[in-house]
């Protein structure tokens, strides 16, 4: 028996090397090769105060800093062990070979938004491509051991789960994962570890992650009845571009060495950011600099269009920290940004809610555990540049410690376990049609934009529950669609898309405030009663939100 992870980006090639460094097998799962993998996209940097530029930096400040920027919903005690296992992780990849900027070999750190301290180490504008390369080095040496195995090209098409008693929690028992190349079922026994990423195949096009992550293993886990919280907290990134099939991101280090945004007031210049804050101007975060482009380009005093500019960069900058950037705007906008302003607008680039963990990163279902985007732990209600990656790798290191716990203890239980609905005859589940994508896309899209109100919200679920019931009809009025064939004509993907869709409005919904990314505009102020999680959960065909203090025990 084996550990199984789902997912081998920064979290799962995280929990993968955990593991083996302990001796401990582990089956390492992905639809693409790590190197194809989301984490790759990273640019701007990853954080830990190593304190490299002589400003007195602390984990305590880390610590302080992220809580703030998460408007004190995130657990302290989960983030405090972060922040100060975060220099020695930096330390650690630095041995790996991860190629840091280094001047005499002393790494070198800048300013990223909603820090007060140089903290960001980076790698020009490419952090998470040498991240993944050295881990992905770094596993191989394991793989050739005999501690990991690879299961390329494979989905996680089902949880295997048993109930263990009325009143114990549900127990994950191992996961059935199918081969996209040949449709061969493989049923995998064991704790499971989800390292899936975030939900932007509820977004198809309007975020600036890969466009292969399709939300899947997300809606699944979530009609099984595993909790999730805070889905309202999804992160737009200030500076972004439109291509082809989905959002580019110009990285924040952009305005960590510089880049100031403006729009056009009266026809003059307005670097706004500076005026209305002065202390941290363009690095505010990024809940805050999105929503003070969303009024700018709405006041009919400006002309509705944000620049970043960074024409006043030095030569050296562009040659040495922010090259593939430069590339990049060339590329896809046929501008130099070094020459000209660049047009920038917010776009959906991460999801703080997710699958909910504990500080151990254990989910309400026994042996199944979370790290990376796909779970919510470390950032709140709004992210700070450069915690993903430090997050994704230091979660996926406690992940793997708790599987770990959690094969000693299931051993021999499990192996006389029956996996229910085992091997599924014939080709994989259909996939969500592109009409029905869009659809629930466009729904989201209208609700839970950076500004929010309840008729929006009220609208979009009252659509949602319509496409949920048209297709409980036409599936015979089944109460529980998971029981569906495969081959019905409802589509069991596109059911799960929808309760996963309606947990996200009814999070944003109940939570009648505004904090962070989740800004209501019939609701401004910020509560002291909501001051904690959003829980969010299927039970069968239905799906509840509330106030984690409102819902009853167990």
């Amino acid at each position: 028996m084996k550990v199984n992870i789902i997912g081998a980006g920064l979290a799962g090639l995280s929990a993968a090397i955990t593991l083996a460094k302990k001796g401990i097998p582990c089956n390492l799962v992905s639809l693409l090769p790590s190197e194809r993998a989301q984490s790759v996209l990273a640019e701007g940097g990853i954080n830990g105060a190593l304190n490299t530029m002589g400003e007195g930096d602390t984990p305590a400040e880390h610590f302080e800093d992220t809580i703030r920027a998460g408007v004190y919903l995130a657990d302290e005690n989960a983030v405090r062990n972060l922040t100060e296992q975060a220099p020695e992780i930096l330390r650690e990849l630095r041995d790996l070979g991860v190629p840091f900027h280094l001047e005499n070999e002393r790494i070198i750190q800048r300013n990223f938004g909603g820090q007060k301290k140089k903290r960001t180490a980076y790698a020009r504008s490419s952090t998470g491509k040498v991240l993944m390369t050295a881990l992905i080095d770094e596993t191989r040496k394991y793989e050739v051991r005999g501690l990991v195995t690879r299961y390329p090209h494979h989905e996680l098409e089902d949880l295997l789960t048993e109930e263990l008693s009325a009143n114990s929690k549900s127990s994950c028992c191992g996961a059935l994962i199918r081969d996209h190349y040949t449709e061969e079922a493989i049923v995998l026994q064991g704790p499971v570890i989800l390292a899936t990423g975030g939900m932007n195949g509820l977004f198809p096009g309007e975020t600036t992650g890969t466009v292969t992550n399709s939300s899947d293993a997300a809606a699944l886990v979530f009609s099984k009845g595993v909790r999730f919280s805070n889905l309202e907290m999804i992160q737009y990134h200030p500076t972004t571009i439109r291509i082809p099939g989905k959002r580019c991101l110009i990285s924040e280090a952009a305005r960590g060495e510089g880049g100031r945004l403006f729009t056009l007031r009266g026809g003059n210049p307005w670097y706004f950011m500076e005026e209305k804050y002065p202390e941290l101007g363009n690095l505010m975060p990024r809940d805050v600099v999105s929503r003070e482009m969303y009024f700018v380009a709405h006041d009919p005093n400006c002309c509705g269009q944000v620049w970043l500019d960074l024409r006043h960069l030095a030569g050296e900058t562009w040659r040495k920290k922010l090259p593939d950037l430069r590339e990049e705007v060339i590329h896809y906008l046929g501008i130099d940004p070094a020459k000209t302003p660049v047009p920038v607008e917010p776009g959906i680039h991460y999801f703080m809610g997710g699958i909910d963990v504990d500080i151990s990163h254990r989910t309400s279902f026994r042996n199944l555990f979370a790290a990376g985007e796909c779970c919510s732990q470390y950032h709140g209600a709004n992210r700070l540049g450069g915690n993903s990656t430090m997050g994704a790798i230091y979660g996926g290191k406690v992940a793997a410690q708790s599987a770990a716990k959690a094969l000693a203890e299931c051993s021999g239980k499990i192996s006389g376990m029956q996996a229910q609905q085992t091997v599924k005859e014939g080709k994989g589940l259909v996939p969500v049609s592109e009409e029905a994508a869009q659809q629930i896309s466009k729904l989201l899209l209208g609700a839970l934009g950076i500004v929010r109100t309840e008729a929006d919200l009220e609208a979009a679920i009252g659509e949602i529950d319509r496409m949920l019931s048209g297709r409980k009809d036409r599936s015979g009025d089944c109460t529980d669609f998971r029981e569906l064939p495969a081959a019905h004509s409802s589509n069991p993907k596109e059911l799960r898309r929808l309760l996963l869709a309606k947990a996200l409005l009814l999070s944003a919904s109940c939570r009648k405030e505004s904090r962070g990314a989740h800004y209501r505009s019939d609701y401004p102020e910020t509560e002291d009663d909501f001051r904690t999680k959003m829980i969010s959960y299927a039970a069968g065909a239905e799906v509840f939100a509330a106030p984690e203090q409102e819902l009853p025990p167990g």
